[in-house]
């Protein structure tokens, strides 16, 4: 089990202005109310002048201070294995994907590095085994690929990090980040429809030598459907906080009425002090924050003994099986007000997330029927193994959202996956939904005449006995070209 982390804490005298250099830019950074910063303000200028200031700001979607104009990340190409920084079009602006398009052309790349924005150089980079090793080389974690995770931002193209099981990335010598009991705030701004229910897609303060061996010992923003430890109602995802020895939705263990939250984009924030601590989120694109939960420690977490590592993407002993996508998110000095937590939402908002209009053509889409018009559905929404799709009226919900992965999945509700019935060859064969594996009878080309064909057996998903009507059920035939097997994308 790894649920862990530590954040940062990284307290500025009161009025006094640092001037950063990061990477090929300098850029100012002040706890003084009213400061000005020439390009604008961002999360952390909202943070500083609420007196609980950035101590760690990874993005690679934005600048996370007004004036920052130093990489935001780094990406490595297969073909040569050199690599390039990813910064900004502008001091505090967003990412120029351009500049990964140009390098990355007809090749793969992977993000190696995650710069640090807040000058304490608290980078993400390619996380080492813990207790649980990771499927690299040495038992080294994945790193994320590069193009996996499409978006616009600001009606800029941009990319974010795509934790598939596998990924993570790690900083155990951090410089700032809150240790012991000290307080601190954290959000994550993280795709809402890629979860899993499994442990432990985290962001925040970790335990330094990747071992569950105590609780309280990290402090993290946790975004998922897992069950095993914390949990609230119906079936997620909820925002939860990794404490390490448990995910916590709440002061009880286990289940604390918490509701779930999917928007396509979400604004996640944890925030803890001296045995108080809350849960706060709302809609990335729009909107207020959600107070989920506000009280005090669960019983054996305070004082907290916090150790100050970042991670993203694993639990804090290393556990790699959780899934998500990561954009932009902060570690704090001090625990953050809420009316601070609100205009930093109000800046992410701001922000203009959306998929639309650059993004991925492929990523929460509907696949409509050239015959019928209806979109593949999955029968009321559950997430119950084996369930057969079928077509039913467009409706624009999760059960019909479906994000096509670099891995060729075509995932629905967060952690499920379309998969050809007992890896099933032959014609009639079902397609269902099924906890995603990364067997080839979940893999799938959407090819350019319209067909979807299984990677697998070659059949074609097909409208059963060329149904139109809600309920026709969806299966694999061989490919004859009719308009039963055609499907198109709808965002």
């Amino acid at each position: 089990m790894s649920v862990k982390r530590r954040l940062s804490r990284v307290m500025a005298a009161a009025g006094v202005t640092l001037v950063l250099a990061v990477g090929a830019g300098a850029y100012v950074v002040s706890d003084a109310p009213g400061v000005a910063h020439a390009a604008g303000t961002g999360p952390c200028d909202i943070y500083a002048t609420g007196g609980t200031p950035c101590v760690a700001a990874h993005s690679t979607t934005r600048a996370l201070y007004g004036a920052y104009n130093g990489p935001l990340y780094q990406v490595r190409r297969s073909s040569d294995n050199t690599t390039r920084d990813i910064g900004v079009l502008s001091a505090g602006g967003y990412a120029n994907a351009a500049t990964q398009d140009t390098f990355c052309a007809n090749t793969t790349c992977a993000i190696t590095i995650i710069y640090d924005q807040s000058g304490r150089n608290n980078r993400l980079t390619q996380a080492p085994p813990g207790y649980w090793p990771g499927p690299g080389p040495g038992g080294w974690d994945n790193l994320a690929d590069a193009k996996a995770a499409p978006i616009t931002v600001g009606g800029q193209k941009a990319y974010g990090v795509y934790i598939a099981p596998g990924t993570g990335y790690r900083n155990n010598n951090t410089n700032g980040v809150a240790t012991g009991d000290q307080p601190e705030g954290i959000y994550a701004v993280v795709d809402g429809t890629h979860y899993n229910q499994w442990c432990c897609f985290d962001y925040g303060n970790a335990q330094t030598d990747g071992q569950a061996d105590a609780p309280a010992i990290m402090e993290t923003v946790y975004f998922g459907a897992n069950k095993q430890w914390g949990y609230g109602t119906g079936a997620g995802p909820w925002i939860m906080a990794d404490l390490e020895w448990g995910l916590f939705s709440g002061v009880n263990a286990g289940y604390n009425d918490i509701a779930p939250i999917n928007h396509r984009f979400v604004t996640a924030m944890v925030k803890g002090e001296s045995n108080h601590w809350a849960i706060r989120g709302g809609n990335g694109q729009s909107g207020a924050l959600t107070t989920y939960f506000d009280g005090r420690r669960p019983n054996g977490y305070h004082p907290m003994k916090k150790e100050g590592a970042i991670l993203l993407g694993i639990g804090g002993d290393n556990s790699t099986s959780g899934r998500g996508t990561f954009y932009e998110g902060v570690l704090t000095s001090g625990y953050p007000t809420a009316a601070t937590e609100n205009a930093v939402q109000a800046n992410i908002n701001a922000a203009g997330y959306a998929t639309a209009a650059g993004g991925n053509p492929q990523q929460n889409v509907q696949l409509v029927g050239g015959q019928s018009g209806r979109c593949i559905d999955v029968p009321n929404a559950t997430t119950t193994n084996g369930t057969q799709v079928q077509l039913w009226d467009c409706l624009g919900n999760t059960a019909q959202r479906w994000t096509y992965t670099a891995n060729k999945q075509l995932q629905v509700l967060g952690n499920k996956c379309l998969d050809a019935s007992g890896a099933g060859t032959t014609n009639g064969t079902q397609a269902i939904i099924w906890d995603c594996n990364g067997q080839t009878n979940q893999q799938w080309n959407l090819n350019a005449n319209g067909t979807i064909t299984g990677v697998q057996s070659g059949l074609c998903l097909d409208a059963s006995a060329y149904g139109t009507a809600n309920g026709t059920k969806i299966h694999l035939w061989a490919c004859h070209g009719g308009t039963n097997q055609q499907w198109s994308t709808r965002t």
